[in-house]
């Protein structure tokens, strides 16, 4: 059993990993808790151990449960995902599809995905958090990217690197199938002081 002392940084690291990944202020977070900014520092910056009744504003607030935000894991070192753990996040009407193959939200927002789109299909993304950046390879077919309304051609063996906090779109205006790998990563936003 983990001691109060353990306990407690992995408050601190959940909760600001939790809020960072969702581009929350400490003014934000305070706000829809409705628990102080200056508590928050204080449990961000594991100098207090904070109730239950707090931690549960604060899971609620942030949309995990208690439980998330006191678990104590260490990162492995290898983390192995199978393939019935992999998750589909979208699927198209063409026979696309989105499969979240392994992400991360400790030490960075990290994922790395494989996307399919059939002839003549198309996603169009949202703008993510701020600075986030995604980089790409073509594997099989060319992939048409637009991003904030320019299109990019991007060919099998070749790699793209683009800000995705604007709107974008992934499409396949070929005959063949197309297929890509694409690691997505969102930076850690400045802790507030």
């Amino acid at each position: 059993m983990a001691d109060a002392e353990t306990i407690t940084a992995a408050i601190a690291n959940n909760v600001r990993a939790q809020r960072a990944h969702r581009g929350l202020t400490l003014d934000a977070l305070a706000a829809r808790s409705g628990v102080s900014r200056g508590m928050l520092v204080q449990i961000e910056q594991c100098r207090t151990n904070p109730s239950v009744s707090t931690l549960t504003r604060i899971a609620d607030a942030l949309g995990v449960t208690v439980a998330r935000l006191v678990e104590v894991s260490d990162t492995p070192v290898v983390r192995v995902v199978h393939s019935a753990d992999v998750v589909t996040l979208w699927r198209g009407d063409k026979g696309g599809s989105a499969r979240l193959l392994v992400g991360s939200d400790a030490p960075a927002i990290l994922e790395l995905w494989d996307w399919r789109l059939g002839p003549g299909e198309h996603h169009d993304g949202d703008a993510h958090p701020a600075g986030t950046r995604e980089m790409l390879t073509v594997l099989e077919g060319e992939l048409s990217l637009s991003v904030y309304g320019k299109r990019h051609v991007v060919g099998r063996d070749e790699a793209v690197l683009f800000s995705a906090d604007r709107p974008h779109r992934y499409a396949n205006e070929g005959e063949g199938p197309l297929r890509f790998m694409m690691v997505v990563t969102e930076p850690r936003e400045a802790l507030d002081s």
